[in-house]
């Protein structure tokens, strides 16, 4: 026969194991922390130095300075920014940003939708091909694809509709998230509606995509924040022209030699106004993008 174990001893072993679960907790929680200010220190140092409005000889200092906090605070960056080429870089950056979302947000949902859902011939190569094609780098074709956008005309000033058409052009091979997600729904629904007359579209429009929420807010926050932050490839196709560059790329002009002693608490007072948008849409829908990325990685 076993032998009943002593009450104080499994206490006392219980309160250990609770213990040693605190005391983890409690180092998981201060490496955290410590993580959370080294990784907000440059953010706060550019929101700080943003609002820096001091003077020097009657002359506001716009260069660089060896102190974090301002003596003197105000929004003049702010208002100086839009004397300057600064909204037409925000519009062009708006336009791109909008377009490529809707854009590539239908495409790539349709895609996931016909893998996940339509059986054809080829199908299992095409994911194959897509996904190994999807593992060069994109700068390899860079220089094909600026030679072929400015035979087009769609460079420099006209570099606007040449950068959607280029961010477009290969969303189909970004579904393998969705289309994961799209497995998890039951294909029970898709015959049901079948039965009842619908057709693919509205089987897709009408029954799928309302249960695949979290999936198509996913889509649409990672369609609008490519672009919104691009610079290598904007740097490649508009760098001359500052009437077709995005914000990452007009800011950067403003760090050149030349520029950077005027324009320094302008260029930190543009990196906040470029920031807040994002940031405000992906806390107001950062469940939605986690559900999606955790769904979409369940099938493959």
């Amino acid at each position: 026969m076993s032998k009943n174990k002593d009450p104080q001893a499994v206490m006392k072993q219980h309160m250990g194991l609770k213990a040693s679960q605190r005391i983890s907790n409690t180092i998981i929680y201060v490496v955290l922390v410590i993580i959370s200010i080294v990784w907000l220190i440059p953010f706060v140092c550019i929101v700080l130095q943003s609002l820096r409005v001091e003077k020097l000889n009657g002359a506001m200092v716009t260069w660089r300075v060896g102190y974090i906090f301002p003596k003197k605070w105000g929004l003049d960056n702010y208002i100086a920014l839009f004397k300057t080429d600064f909204p037409r870089w925000y519009l062009n950056t708006f336009i791109i940003a909008v377009f490529v979302c809707i854009i590539q947000t239908v495409i790539i949902l349709c895609m996931s939708y016909t893998l996940s859902r339509f059986r054809f011939k080829m199908r299992t190569k095409l994911m194959r091909f897509m996904l190994i094609l999807g593992l060069f780098p994109g700068m390899l074709a860079m220089l094909i694809l600026y030679r072929v956008l400015a035979d087009l005309g769609l460079t420099e000033e006209h570099a606007v509709p040449g950068l959607i058409l280029v961010y477009v052009a290969s969303s189909g091979m970004g579904y393998y998230v969705s289309k994961g997600f799209f497995d998890t729904i039951p294909k029970s629904l898709d015959e049901a509606a079948r039965v009842d007359g619908a057709t693919r579209a509205q089987v897709l429009f009408k029954i799928i995509l309302p249960l695949a929420k979290p999936i198509v807010i996913y889509t649409v926050l990672t369609a609008f924040m490519a672009p919104w932050g691009d610079y290598v490839f904007a740097s490649y196709i508009a760098h001359a022209n500052s009437l077709g560059m995005n914000v990452a790329v007009g800011l950067n002009y403003w760090l050149s030699k030349d520029q950077i002693a005027a324009h320094y608490t302008m260029f930190c007072a543009g990196g906040v106004m470029v920031a807040i948008p994002v940031s405000i849409l992906f806390m107001c829908l950062q469940k939605y993008y986690v559900e999606g990325v955790t769904g979409g990685a369940v099938k493959g």
